[in-house]
């Protein structure tokens, strides 16, 4: 072909020869221009049904095409020339599919239309038949030619379309005993590109026969390919290919054990050493696989003495590549025998436990040497795979063995060497050697270079925190980061300081702390982290250390103050509120803080100035307890599961690395510190307890809470008033349900369109509530979540009625329940489930709250029965109550209708009024996917167009319906709607304080799409949620 194609290298040269891109893109476009001409034959006599110009001879062809590929290999757009390319294809010369199919892989993608025309044409030449076996000739070696071809170009190419039309014949070719080794091996691994492409394309189960037929032919090529493509099955769905684990240690005992490999796959006097690392890839699929115990399953079908055998001769097979892998002369054989040991040792790794100890033994004493020798790559995968190894339970004492070379190669020429001896080093350390390993890396820390300085920072951290028997050396630990390197210590890290002195008020540690970091910011110069740390500390337990020689509180400010000049505006903002709170404690530094408060009122930095400005008024603007009750110590900060250090590591280095699982796993110091702050709260919690019963008692006895029952509602009788005529007293009056709550607003109503099968119960003597009063049930809840009396429920034989007042976290609920029918309904119950988030007294007519089955009140035709509810929230919450009401009608039917109390998040709000700059500061500080809940809904299609009379419905709904106060001068436009809250509840904290969460909320209107967005933000996210559900259905309703 190169001898022929002479234009070809002619326009090769050219392009090679070019002195500029401009040339060059002038010579591929006049190229690109004469090709065209000639694909283009201007006669319709000339042009073959599928366009392309049967005047072309057959070197013309595939010259032309062969510059097309060579300017689209170049980066050039090539977007004709597909009708040639398609024709080279379907031609039956060898020479013709070769540079029609290597153009077809290049030059299509999946999704081009003209790709369904040569679907066909590949098929054929997929199917074309090998001569039988014994026979070699031209036609054979033709066909498994085109058949080869097809299956790259197959692979290459990889449309929906084309895997739909052709995976079958893939999956054939592959099995079937006709085909050749060579397409056998084309034919897995086109598979194996289709399954990536399209995972479910083969069931694992049916297709697991198959691929041990594959792995039982000697061919080494075809078990490579084969392996490659049950690699990638077993991804996806390993389960289904256990089976096939006898079949994958009898190859691994053939080549490591009998050396059974012919010469062409031997690499170096290796054994194929492709194949052995991906059947010990395959075998980490299964960490359960060398467990004598067969499961169920193996023994029902007697599988057992099976299992034991090839378990025994995978063990041989580890021990012996264990055993006879060592450092080679040739630097390719110890490559290739490396690879082989380090995938056998993460195979010891996977097995965990179920693994024999003598191969984990066995391993580390190997890894043990590997990371002494002078080669660095051999180095620095033993260190990475001992780091694995030492994950494993019992591995601690073998690894510590090392330490010494570990450490060794932290000075390392090579960073690479280097990063994974921290790694080890991290992994191996305990509550023992962490003192030790956490001072060797703080020296070296010294000498270490800026590219593995945050690293070694961030690990430090974290170990001098987990194994920590003394929280005043960790303190300690940390005072040395930011003194050797101060640039590396990160925001996470001095905030976890912060944390962890706040939330351990056991012993001296916030003393210590405070004094300590006095200490450490007194010099003239000093890292502005310290500075950052030692504001926060002395600002909440500077008062600790004020009676010390030399740490006063105006020594306090004095120190800090002289770090002013040399500060941020961050660091400043934080100085800012340490300035307040000591010049709250102590009345001597007043007259210090007052000049720079008022200097800092004209700041240019928005932060600094506000806190300026706030603080200085804050006196003016309240009582002095109330300054003490704003200034005082923060609350201990909310202990998480994963520390932000913990999450920053998982950020670098991913899910499944081994300093991630270690520094996951809770050491025995964090654990007995959390059990010790555990039992403080508890004591803390029962302190609060015996409080708050002392004072709910002492509230009692003055009759002066909301708990008190009107002496005219006697809830114990019932009374001969016409149900009608009460209800319409208590309804709103408007009479308007026309609005319609979402399903799942405010969880209440997630399950009403179930209760319509209540009413379709089995048996013919128990009713549920009608199918049509179903959407009447929720317009009416709706209704009552932000009005103040209704009817919840109705039907032709009970009216259910409902009138609810609030007060702070307490609130009042009559419940009145009326009987529409001419007979009387008997054994009448309503039982209304307790919630966690609520404290609640119940009290009703005689029999009504009775849960006996033959318990229950008789209500009078005409007449009605009363349940008051008192309740006092605890917690936040965006459900709403259950109630269910049973009874029986004089024919002996009985009925049960399930419902839900309107009692929901707003009702217990108190609105606050924030001026526009306090608004916007605690909406940004609000900011994060578990603080806020947006929602957009569109208008009803009936509603008005949006206009300003309805942003003012809109504005009290806001004000009046949730209880929010209406924020002035916060809203950019005449479309907005912002509005602040508090949810108050009657549980106390540690101090002894009821504990309220804020709220925000913003409605924004876009009257041209007729749709409203509405954004929620709380420190709570049910909060958020329950608000953002309530107000959208009262949008709706507006």
């Amino acid at each position: 072909m190169a001898s022929q194609a002479r234009g070809l290298q002619n326009f090769i040269s050219d392009l090679r020869n070019a002195k500029s891109k401009e040339e060059e893109t002038r010579r591929v476009d006049k190229e690109l221009a004469n090709i065209r001409r000639k694909f283009n034959s201007g006669s319709s006599s000339k042009t073959a049904p599928d366009g392309s110009n049967t005047s072309l001879s057959s070197y013309q062809r595939k010259k032309y095409v062969w510059k097309l590929v060579y300017i689209h290999v170049l980066g050039y757009d090539v977007d004709f020339g597909h009708a040639e390319v398609l024709a080279l294809v379907r031609s039956g010369k060898l020479a013709e599919k070769n540079v029609g199919y290597v153009a077809l892989s290049l030059l299509l993608r999946g999704g081009d239309p003209m790709m369904s025309s040569i679907v066909n044409t590949i098929r054929t030449d997929l199917t074309a038949a090998g001569a039988p076996s014994g026979v070699k000739g031209a036609a054979s070696g033709d066909n498994d030619a085109a058949q080869s071809l097809a299956l790259c170009s197959i692979a290459n190419i990889s449309g929906l379309e084309l895997i739909q039309s052709l995976h079958v014949e893939v999956q054939h070719i592959l099995v079937s005993k006709s085909s050749t080794p060579n397409v056998r091996k084309k034919a897995a691994l086109c598979l194996l590109r289709l399954v990536r492409t399209s995972p479910n394309l083969v069931a694992g189960r049916e297709f697991a026969p198959h691929v041990a037929q594959l792995l039982q032919d000697r061919h080494l090529g075809v078990l490579t390919s084969t392996m490659s493509l049950l690699n990638g099955l077993a991804i996806q769905h390993s389960s289904d290919y256990e089976s096939l684990i006898p079949y994958v240690v009898h190859i691994l005992g053939m080549l490591v054990l009998k050396k059974a490999c012919a010469r062409e796959y031997l690499y170096y006097r290796t054994p194929s050493p492709w194949l052995q690392i991906k059947l010990l890839k395959f075998l980490q699929f299964f960490p359960n696989a060398i467990s004598t115990e067969p499961n169920g399953a193996k023994k029902k079908n007697g599988a057992a003495p099976n299992n034991k055998a090839y378990v025994s001769q995978l063990t041989s097979v580890v021990s012996k590549i264990l055993t006879e892998t060592d450092v080679s002369d040739s630097i390719n054989k110890s490559n290739a025998d490396h690879a082989i040991l380090f995938e056998a040792v993460n195979l010891i790794v996977t097995w965990g436990q179920t693994g024999p100890i003598q191969l984990r033994e066995g391993a580390m004493k190997l890894l043990g040497k590997f990371i002494s020798v002078r080669e660095p790559n051999i180095r620095y995968l033993g260190l990475m795979t001992m780091a694995k190894l030492a994950q494993l339970e019992g591995s601690a004492e073998h690894v510590k063995k090392h330490q010494a070379t570990v450490l060794v190669s932290l000075k390392d020429a090579d960073i690479s060497v280097r990063r994974r001896a921290l790694d080890l080093l991290f992994v191996m350390c305990d509550t023992d050697n962490a003192e030790r390993i956490v001072d060797e890396l703080v020296a070296h820390l010294v000498l270490a270079d800026a590219a593995i300085r945050e690293e070694m920072v961030l690990k430090i951290a974290i170990l001098a925190e987990k194994y920590a028997t003394d929280l005043r050396w960790y303190v300690d630990t940390i005072l040395k980061l930011i003194s050797i390197s101060g640039d590396h210590v990160s925001d996470p890290i001095w905030h976890r300081v912060v944390q962890i002195v706040t939330n351990h008020p056991q012993g001296d540690l916030q003393a210590y702390a405070a004094a300590t970091l006095l200490i450490a910011v007194s010099p003239q110069r000093c890292h502005e982290t310290a500075v950052r740390v030692a504001a926060y500390v002395l600002g909440e337990f500077g008062f600790l250390i004020a009676e010390r020689p030399g740490m006063s509180g105006e020594e306090q400010f004095r120190i800090l103050h002289h770090h002013w000049h040399n500060c941020n505006a961050q660091t400043r903002a934080i100085l800012v509120s340490t300035y307040a709170k000591l010049a709250n404690l102590y009345e001597e530094c007043r007259p210090l803080v007052a000049p720079v408060f008022a200097r800092c009122k004209n700041s240019v930095d928005v932060e600094i100035q506000q806190r300026s400005a706030e603080y200085s008024a804050m006196r003016e603007a309240f009582d002095p307890e109330a300054v003490e009750d704003l200034l005082r110590e923060m609350p201990p900060f909310e202990d998480r599961r994963q520390s932000a250090l913990e999450m920053r590591l998982r950020e670098r280095e991913g899910e499944g690395s081994a300093t991630v699982v270690k520094a996951a796993r809770p050491s025995a110091a964090e654990q007995r510190r959390a059990a010790q702050n555990a039992a403080a709260a508890r004591a803390a919690e029962e302190a609060a307890a015996m409080t708050a019963a002392e004072q709910e008692q002492a509230q009692h006895q003055q009759n002066g809470d909301l708990h008190a029952v009107d002496e005219d509602s006697d809830a114990g009788e019932d009374k001969s008033v016409e149900p009608q005529k009460e209800f319409s007293d208590v309804a709103n009056g408007d009479g308007n349900v026309s609005r319609e709550l979402p399903v799942d607003a405010m969880g209440a109503m997630n399950n009403m369109d179930g209760m319509d099968a209540d009413a379709a119960v089995s048996s013919t003597s128990l009713v549920g509530i009608p199918k049509e009063v179903v959407p009447a049930m929720r317009k009416a809840f709706s209704n009552l979540c932000t009005s103040p009396s209704g009817v919840l429920f109705e039907n032709a034989l009970l009216q259910v009625g409902v009138k609810h007042e609030y007060v702070g976290a307490q609130g009042r609920i009559s419940v009145f329940f009326g009987n529409l029918s001419s007979s009387p309904l008997l054994r009448f119950k309503a039982v209304v489930d307790d919630c966690d988030h609520l404290r609640m007294q119940k009290q009703g007519t005689q029999g009504l709250l009775d849960e006996e089955e033959d318990g229950g009140c008789t209500i009078a035709a005409r007449t009605q029965a009363k349940l008051l509810l008192l309740v006092e929230v605890t917690a936040p919450f965006d459900d709403a109550p259950a109630m269910r009401i049973t009874f029986k009608n004089e024919e002996g039917v009985k009925h049960e209708y399930p419902l839900r109390l309107p009692i929901v998040a707003t009702c217990f709000m108190e609105p606050v009024t924030l001026e526009p700059g306090a608004f916007m500061q605690r909406w940004k500080s609000l900011e994060g996917q578990e603080r806020e809940c947006q929602e957009v809904v569109k208008a009803p299609p009936t509603s008005p167009a949006i206009d300003e009379d309805y942003m003012r419905r809109i504005s009290l709904i806001i004000t009046d319906g949730l209880k929010f106060g209406r924020c002035q001068g916060c809203d950019p436009t005449p479309w907005t709607v912002s509005g602040a809250a508090t949810f108050r509840t009657g549980a106390k904290d540690l101090n002894g304080n009821n504990i309220n969460v804020g709220c925000l909320v913003r409605v924004e209107a876009n009257p041209q799409a007729g749709a409203f967005r509405v954004t929620t933000r709380t420190l709570h996210p049910l909060c958020s949620k329950a608000v953002k559900n309530v107000a959208l259905v009262s949008i709706k309703l507006a």
